[in-house]
């Protein structure tokens, strides 16, 4: 019988015997290593085509092997395998692997967990080798779903189950790098992988603390690898690694699915743990398609829980911080617009339950915050463009009455956002900060009736003036006899911005003037003018700004004299104008303008202690403030503010001239009705548009108007003969002296001031008018019910 077998062991063939001597007669001692090595130099040099052959020879044996539970050899022949797999690179090397695949396929599909981490083992060293030739018709469907499976493996016994668990995050790591490098071969980008692969590794992922604020001491550190929450990390940044432009959406569909299914977004720690990964694991130039993902799975969440949409954001938030500045991408008005779209809709949601508006007010911060972080990526341009933007989003009102509930709240938070992306923004030019098409919209918008908003106006005034970091000095208004415990940082001013003043610098006085007389002001809107005022003064200190500045605070000074402002805020505008031409002699140096107003202060202290900081800007001031300070005979009866507590022009212009300026433009108050003299008639003799508002219409009184005019003198044909026998040359001496001064003013005064006051006549006209028309609707209205004779006039008579 022995004969027998020796006989038919001379008829195998040769590698068939090679195989066969492989295999010890003990399998406790493992593979016979010289047998093994004659076995690779036959398939490398010998025969190199035999080693599909033997691939096919070794299933065989593989297969009667797991049958027969002879589990030794059945390692013993992956072994084998492995062995030939990373030795032979020959071109017939795709048939072994099919052979090599079909038996690690049959591994994964044994019960028995030591067969399943061996084939996975095998796989792996696979995935490692680089083939000579490309497959055209190998598919990893099994081995994606088999690996996927042991990645959600529950064993009973923990150490069994970790180990499964690596074996399967292993087995899609080689997956993913076999298939990944080859066009030919299947497409692991698909869905139908996708949406297997990334859950079983974003379940390992939140599995462990691994990556957070966990305890892991210096004693866990060797097993760190081990651990399948580490390894699903190290798979899942590989993966986002290799994504390429057109696969970023296959990788990250899956997640946001994720965590849509299991409830991961609230809280979002793991969320935002998860999104740091992404971005700081994907090539910089994609990372703008992750940001666009984040923000269309906002617009799916839109009337969701406003828990999720705040939690959604912040993960954008965070992520934001993270990206480049090319992440934002090329649509980036689209970004802007779709998060000020949900900011509106925010607004819009809100309803009476209470822990739900809170939730709202939640997301509008996040949503402001993140805009702000986005516009932190632009360069300076594009952020003056987002707050242009920004600017064009706000509701169109005519008047107060026309802005509703939601208006307003939408208002507050574009004022918040921009203010957000205006410290983003660093100044270097104030031409290049404050374009015409910026400018003008936010300085109308800074006369909204609401005190709140129109802080938050000179709040980015501040920013986008400050380059210094000054303002943050300048919110209290004080009286320092030396400016330098402020410790302020001034530095030469550009001639750029002298230009800009020239041109732009007439609109920011008169909207100064506006807002001072406004009767909802506050104290702290009084402090934020101030600001704004000094930081013209200190980024802008040149010659002909500190003149217009200096006629400014004369024309503030004598619309108060002349206002019905409450008391509170006539002390608190003549305490500003004190404060701010001693801060303003003192940043340009012009010592003498500085003393003056400390010593007209020295006289208020003693005559009106009221008109200084220390009580104007007294929070605990109120309307009654004034009467209650005159009860107490602390201050005079005389309410007539004193010449002396005053800043007159001449003294002004001597302060000025004496430090060399030239004081030629002081005596034009701004709030002066300029005479423009062109209109109807502008010739010799002509009514200006500038005499339409000194006009002055009494209706005669008559049986027929309910309205009683002041008419004092009776026009007759004998007055109007004295009127036309009158001398004309006083009359024509005053049109010549009115003719001189609209041609100096045309000669001297900028273009931009000529401009603002024709606007401020034009305004006052059509106020005149609509006031006019308003009397005549109201007696036409009072007089429709009556019913009674109307009597004419004599001259009406026949």
């Amino acid at each position: 019988m022995a004969g027998f077998c020796v006989c038919c062991s001379a008829l195998k063939p040769r590698y068939k015997r090679l195989v066969d001597n492989i295999f010890p007669a003990n399998p406790q001692d493992g593979l016979v290593k010289s047998n093994m090595e004659k076995l690779t130099f036959y398939a490398l040099s010998s025969r190199p085509e035999k080693l599909d052959r033997i691939g096919q020879y070794l299933e065989r044996k593989l297969s009667t092997d797991i049958s027969r539970h002879r589990n030794q050899y059945v390692f013993i022949s992956m072994e084998i395998l492995d062995q030939l797999l990373v030795s032979c690179h020959a071109h017939s090397l795709n048939l072994f692997v099919e052979s090599f695949l079909k038996m690690v396929q049959k591994l994964l599909e044994c019960g028995d967990p030591k067969m399943q981490i061996r084939a996975t083992q095998s796989f792996v060293k696979f995935a490692n080798v680089e083939e000579d030739a490309p497959s055209y018709h190998r598919r990893y469907d099994f081995f994606v779903s088999k690996f996927s499976s042991l990645c959600h493996n529950n064993h009973q016994d923990v150490q069994t189950c970790r180990k499964l668990r690596q074996a399967g995050l292993k087995g899609l790591q080689g997956v993913v790098r076999k298939t990944i490098s080859d066009d030919l071969q299947v497409n692991i980008w698909e869905a139908v992988h996708m949406d297997k692969i990334v859950p079983s590794l974003l379940f390992n992922m939140q599995e462990s603390n691994h990556g957070s604020d966990g305890d892991h001491g210096e004693a866990d550190t060797p097993q760190e690898d081990d651990d399948p929450a580490h390894l699903a990390e190290v798979v899942f940044r590989d993966l986002i690694c290799r994504a390429s432009y057109g696969n970023i959406k296959s990788v990250l569909s899956p997640v946001l699915t994720h965590l849509d299914n299991h409830n991961l977004w609230v809280p979002n720690d793991f969320a935002i743990r998860l999104f740091k990964i992404i971005m700081f694991s994907v090539q910089s130039q994609y990372g703008y398609l992750v940001v666009q993902m984040l923000l269309s799975h906002v617009d799916k969440n839109a009337k969701s829980d406003p828990r999720i949409k705040t939690c959604i954001v912040t993960v954008l938030y965070e992520a934001v911080l993270i990206s480049a500045g090319n992440s934002t991408g090329p649509s980036v008005l689209e970004v802007f617009n779709n998060l000020l779209r949900h900011l509106r809709i925010s607004i819009d949601r809100k309803s009476s339950d209470e822990h739900q508006r809170n939730e709202e007010i939640k997301f509008e911060e996040v949503v402001v915050n993140t805009i702000g972080e986005f516009a932190n990526n632009l360069p300076d341009y594009q952020k003056i463009e987002i707050m242009m933007f920004v600017l064009g989003k706000f509701p169109q009102f005519t008047n107060e009455e026309e802005i509703g509930k939601m208006d307003k709240q939408l208002s507050f938070n574009l004022l918040r956002t921009l203010l957000k992306v205006a410290t983003k923004y660093k100044t270097v030019s104030l031409s290049q900060a404050f374009p015409p098409e910026f400018l003008h919209p936010l300085l109308r918008i800074s006369l909204i009736d609401d005190p709140g908003m129109r802080i938050i106006v000179q709040e980015i005034l501040h920013t986008l003036l400050d380059r210094h970091g000054n303002s943050f000095k300048l919110k209290h208004i004080s009286l320092p006899e030396d400016i330098s415990s402020l410790h302020l940082t001034i530095k030469t001013n550009d001639r750029h911005d002298l230009l800009f003043m020239k041109k732009s610098g007439m609109q920011l006085y008169w909207h100064i003037l506006e807002n001072l007389q406004l009767e909802s002001n506050k104290v702290d809107n009084f402090e934020a003018i101030y600001c704004t005022m000094c930081l013209l003064g200190i980024e802008v200190g040149q010659d002909e700004v500190i003149i217009e500045l200096v006629r400014l605070a004369l024309d503030i000074q004598q619309m108060t004299l002349s206002s019905s402002l409450p008391k509170t805020h006539i002390c608190a505008i003549h305490s500003l104008v004190v404060a701010f031409l001693n801060m303003l002699g003192q940043v340009t140096q012009v010592n003498a303008l500085s003393l003056h107003a400390l010593r007209v202060a020295e006289n208020r202290e003693n005559e009106a202690p009221y008109l200084l900081p220390d009580f104007a800007f007294n929070r605990k001031n109120r309307p009654n403030s004034w009467s209650e300070l005159q009860e107490s005979d602390l201050y005079p009866k005389d309410t007539e503010i004193k010449e002396s507590c005053l800043f007159h022009q001449d003294r002004l212009a001597e302060c000025l001239r004496s430090a060399g300026l030239d004081v030629t433009r002081l005596s034009t108050p701004f709030s002066a009705r300029p005479n423009l003299g062109y209109g109807v008639g502008s010739g010799e003799g002509g009514t200006s548009v500038s005499d339409v508002g000194s006009i002055n219409i009494d209706f005669e009184n008559t049986d027929g108007s309910p309205r009683i005019s002041k008419k004092t003198d009776e026009i007759t044909v004998e007055s109007l003969k004295k009127m036309l026998a009158e001398d004309s040359s006083a009359g024509k001496a005053e049109e010549e002296r009115h003719r001189r001064e609209i041609v100096h003013m045309f000669r001297s005064a900028p273009f931009e001031e000529i401009v603002a006051r024709s606007e401020a006549i034009s305004n006052h006209f059509h106020s005149k008018l609509n006031e006019i028309l308003e009397i005549v609707s109201q007696d036409r209205i009072a007089t429709e019910p009556q019913t009674q004779e109307i009597v004419y006039p004599k001259l009406f008579v026949y």
